[in-house]
């Protein structure tokens, strides 16, 4: 399957609030995740062998950014009726994968997909890092490493997101993410 990247940030973009139901059967709005110091909305899924691979050090930086002020949520916006993937991206596999990785975020399904169209998001995993006015500072990758780690990588979302909650600004170079592409309803 062929990898997609995200566009560039657009800088100052305001985060669309939604209304949607994690694995715990609690529902998260933007505004319930929403930290003192800012925001990061990641859009992932199961199946994706690029989220595999980093799923780990995914929930390390999130702990550090959540210990930092950083609200975070993760979302799922595949088609579960998917003819490939879908099993792998249920609702069920979504609380196993949650649990597994010891997710200390809520992890939410977008069954309309309207949140992944209205965030234009483009693959997994795709992040969207707000500072603590809603306004979208960052829209790149975890890190170099994409499905084999590379040594000594700079941890680019984490240090972006560090700088965001520090001064509400993220990096002015920033570089995509890259991942699987998002499976939409036909």
């Amino acid at each position: 399957m062929p990898a997609l990247t995200t566009p560039i940030c657009n800088f100052g973009w305001k985060a669309t609030e939604f209304d949607l139901q994690g694995v715990d059967l609690k529902n998260y709005s933007f505004s319930d995740v929403a930290g003192p110091n800012g925001t990061l909305v990641m859009f992932i899924c199961n199946h994706c062998p690029y989220v595999k691979s980093v799923i780990n050090r995914i929930v390390e930086d999130c702990t550090i950014l959540q210990d930092n002020g950083i609200g975070i949520i993760a979302v799922m916006s595949n088609d579960v009726n998917d003819p490939k993937y879908g099993h792998e991206d249920s609702f069920n596999n979504m609380q196993k994968f949650s649990s597994d990785n010891s997710f200390t975020f809520p992890y939410v399904y977008d069954e309309t997909q309207d949140i992944g169209k209205k965030y234009e998001a483009v693959c997994t995993p795709d992040f969207f890092g707000f500072n603590n006015k809603n306004e979208l500072q960052y829209r790149g990758r975890l890190e170099a490493s994409q499905q084999q780690l590379v040594p000594n990588a700079p941890k680019e979302l984490l240090e972006a997101m560090l700088l965001v909650a520090k001064t509400g600004s993220g990096p002015k170079e920033q570089i995509p993410s890259i991942g699987c592409s998002i499976k939409w309803k036909s």
